[in-house]
């Protein structure tokens, strides 16, 4: 099949087989940035990236935040990034998180309505915190690889709408997809308006969700535009010392080969597959120990023996020894308790099910500073130091 995909390495100083610098390219996106802001942005040795899609991240001196599943709900996203001081609060989708990494753990598909819109965010968001020094990074989650088999289960109403006003919209845009995705964000809320004020009688709405569910089919499809947008990241990320991915990691994972199973999902979902003789992704995507599936680490300790936890323990510190990090963060498995960390917390588990489609949660997320981490619950919380560990 041919690829659809596009290429963003024109975002980074050097070709993909390289580590690569973020560059920032203060004058495109940075007209509020003021004299203090561009000295700042330079107080912290340059982010490279290593792998395509990006696997290994030298962020130095960087605050890190990690935020869990978002299943289309896009006010609580809002909410979420707002808490973590990256997101502006006028609703106009600035970036204020400076130098700050984000990274999203995944499974933004399924159970909401403004899919398309979060990606459209996230990625809005990841030009502008690349102008001030700063970055935003996904990984893939279990949802997302099962859309682009064509297993839409899980799919929202509103969703198959959103993506028949997607491709709508993308005919204005030509073959200019790049700038439609990016303003995607802006004008999102007022299709989805235009759409609601239709009253159409059963037989039409039929008809339209059919045209819904053939348009996903094409977006997400191996080789469709949105398909090739999630094959830009990883299922597995590591940040300076930390690791991040959506389900788990094991040591026979590390062993395959971290940017391996990277490269391996992205040219799938690239519908690469066949003219490149790349094998089904198995054990990133399939079965109950591949990494968007695994559970392993976020297991209730009220179901588990002593000799299970020890069991697990030892699992997760040999995957952690096997690829040279101090601690996993995951979601993908609902947290009642909120964001915690288990293990010694050598597992931070960030999954709050915070999606009106999960659990409607208060939304958290994880801060981390150098060998610290803590979790951030409300905006005021940003300043009191809520849960602190430390890293030796």
């Amino acid at each position: 099949m041919a690829s659809l995909c596009l290429n963003l390495n024109s975002f980074y100083s050097s070709s993909p087989s390289q580590p690569r610098r973020l560059i920032q390219s203060f004058f495109a996106s940075s007209s509020s940035l003021n004299r203090n802001d561009f000295i700042k942005v330079h107080t912290l040795k340059p982010i490279v990236v290593s792998g395509n899609p990006p696997t290994f991240v030298s962020a130095p001196g960087r605050r890190i935040v990690a935020v869990g599943d978002l299943h289309g709900d896009l006010k609580q996203t809002r909410l979420a990034l707002e808490m973590a001081g990256v997101l502006d609060s006028d609703s106009r989708d600035l970036w204020t998180g400076g130098e700050t990494v984000l990274v999203q753990l995944g499974d933004i598909l399924d159970r909401g309505e403004d899919e398309i819109a979060i990606l459209s965010l996230l990625r809005s968001l990841d030009a502008q915190a690349r102008a001030q020094g700063g970055a935003v990074f996904q990984v893939n989650g279990n949802h997302e690889t099962m859309n682009v088999e064509g297993d839409f289960r899980y799919v929202d109403s509103g969703a198959f709408n959103e993506c028949l006003d997607f491709m709508e919209y993308l005919e204005d845009y030509r073959d200019h997809f790049e700038e439609a995705f990016l303003n995607w964000i802006q004008v999102s809320e007022r299709w989805k308006d235009q759409r609601k004020s239709q009253n159409f009688w059963g037989p039409m709405n039929l008809v339209k969700k059919q045209k819904g569910v053939v348009a996903r089919s094409i977006l997400f499809r191996p080789g469709g535009r949105l398909a090739c947008e999630l094959a830009q990241h990883a299922v597995v990320l590591k940040v300076n010392d930390w690791v991040f991915c959506h389900g788990g990691l094991l040591p026979h994972h590390v062993a395959y080969g971290v940017e391996r199973m990277n490269r391996e999902v992205s040219q799938w979902m690239k519908g690469l597959g066949e003219s490149g003789n790349t094998p089904f992704p198995i054990i990133a995507t399939k079965g109950y120990d591949s990494v968007v599936w695994n559970r392993l680490y976020s297991r209730d300790f009220a179901d588990l023996g002593n000799f299970e936890i020890k069991q697990i323990n030892s699992i997760l510190e040999d995957t952690l020894e096997a690829v040279g990090a101090k601690a996993m963060v995951v979601g993908h498995t609902p947290q009642m308790a909120g964001v915690n960390c288990k293990y010694n917390c050598s597992i931070w588990r960030v999954d709050v099910g915070m999606s009106s489609g999960v659990l409607n949660s208060r939304p958290e997320v994880l801060e981390i500073r150098g060998d610290k981490a803590r979790v951030i619950k409300s905006k005021r919380d940003r300043f009191s130091e809520l849960q602190v560990v430390n890293y030796i």
